[in-house]
C-alpha cells in the first residue's frame, strides 16, 4: 500500500481523509437507494453542472472586465491523460499473475490437495452463507470502508491490548485445530 493511502487511512490529514471517507460513504449509501446507472448519471450531471457554471461565470467575468484570460480549464485540457503501453502492460501482468495465483489456489482447495486447508475453506464458505443471509454485498462494502478508516487508528492507539487478545485467540484456535487434526485420519500436515 502506498504512503498516501496509509496517510489517508490513518487520518494524518484530517480534511483529506474526511473528504474521501464521506465521499465514498455518500456514494455507497446512494447505491443502496438508486441503481448504479442512476448514481453514475447523477454524479456526471453534478460535475457537468459545476464545470458549465464555472465556465459561464469566467466568460461573463472576462467580458465585464474586458480581459483575455482564455479558457478556464485550458491547463487541464492540454494535460496528457493517455496510458502508455508500458503502464497497460504492467497492470495486465499484475492482473494475470493474481488471476493465475487465485486459480491455482482454488484448484488446490477444491481438489483437496491438503485436507485441512480444504476443510478450513469449507468452513469459511459455510460461514459466508450466514453472512450473505444477513447482509447484501453493498452493506458489506460499506462496513469494509468504515472499518478501513477506523480500525488502523483504533489499532494504533490500543496496539498492546489488541495484540494481547489476538495472541490469546490465536493460541486457542491453534489448540482446537491441533485437536481436530489429531482426530481426523490423514489430516496431519506434512512437514515442508
Amino acid at each position: 500500500m502506498g504512503a498516501a493511502a496509509i496517510d489517508l487511512l490513518y487520518w494524518r490529514n484530517v480534511k483529506q481523509s474526511g473528504a474521501v471517507f464521506s465521499s465514498v460513504l455518500l456514494l455507497l449509501f446512494s447505491l443502496t437507494q438508486f441503481s448504479v446507472v442512476s448514481v453514475g448519471a447523477y454524479l456526471a450531471l453534478a460535475a457537468l453542472s459545476a464545470t458549465i457554471s464555472f465556465r459561464i461565470y469566467k466568460s461573463v467575468l472576462q467580458a465585464v472586465q474586458k480581459t483575455d484570460e482564455g479558457h478556464p480549464f485550458k491547463a487541464y485540457l492540454e494535460m496528457e491523460i493517455a496510458l502508455s503501453q508500458d503502464q497497460i502492460s504492467k497492470y495486465a501482468d499484475k492482473i494475470l499473475l493474481y488471476t493465475n495465483t487465485c486459480m491455482k489456489e482454488l484448484r488446490r482447495l477444491f481438489l483437496v490437495q491438503d485436507l485441512v486447508d480444504s476443510l478450513k475453506f469449507a468452513v469459511l464458505m459455510w460461514l459466508l452463507t450466514y453472512v450473505g443471509a444477513l447482509f447484501n454485498g453493498l452493506t458489506l462494502l460499506i462496513l469494509a470502508v468504515v472499518s478501513m478508516f477506523t480500525m488502523p487508528v483504533v489499532y494504533e492507539k490500543h496496539q498492546a491490548q489488541i495484540d494481547q487478545y489476538v495472541g490469546l485467540i490465536r493460541t486457542q484456535v491453534n489448540s482446537v485445530v491441533g485437536k481436530i487434526q489429531a482426530k481426523i485420519p490423514g489430516a496431519k500436515r506434512k512437514e515442508e
